[in-house]
């Protein structure tokens, strides 16, 4: 699959786009197959299960969140193995006070960054790739 486990090359190749809309997260003790439908992500933990939504999604059903984010792709091919893009992504945005909620998939990791600081957080991903070494 070629995915890349170099941090130095993972930073340098670096490149940051956004899904359109907003997105939040809700909850269902049991699993609901109505949400899994529509939802972009989920997890099941021992609580229950958590759905990522688009905002426009969970309004319609009246459902309640609290947390709203912007979708942001690390689009670098990352092998799951590779150690310290995680802690170099989100050391950034800690660095500069933005909510950052990291979700691991197979090709690449995505980033829920708190709505209001999407532009923010997508300059200072932009930067970090144009500062790290070859």
């Amino acid at each position: 699959m070629n995915a890349e486990r170099d941090l130095a090359r993972l930073l340098a190749a670096l490149r940051v786009s956004a899904r359109d809309g907003e997105f939040v997260f809700v909850g269902s003790a049991t699993g609901d197959a109505a949400l899994a439908a529509i939802a972009e992500a989920s997890i099941r933990e021992a609580e229950g299960v958590t759905y990522v939504l688009p905002r426009a999604q969970a309004d319609a059903r009246a459902l309640g969140y609290d947390f709203i984010a912007a979708w942001l792709t690390l689009d670098v091919h990352s092998a799951l193995d590779a150690v310290g893009l995680t802690a170099a992504v989100s050391g950034v945005l800690a660095e500069r006070g933005i909510p950052c909620n990291v979700l691991a998939g197979l090709h690449h990791d995505h980033l829920l960054v708190a709505a209001d600081r999407r532009d923010d957080a997508m300059a200072a991903l932009e930067r970090l790739a144009a500062v790290s070494p070859t």
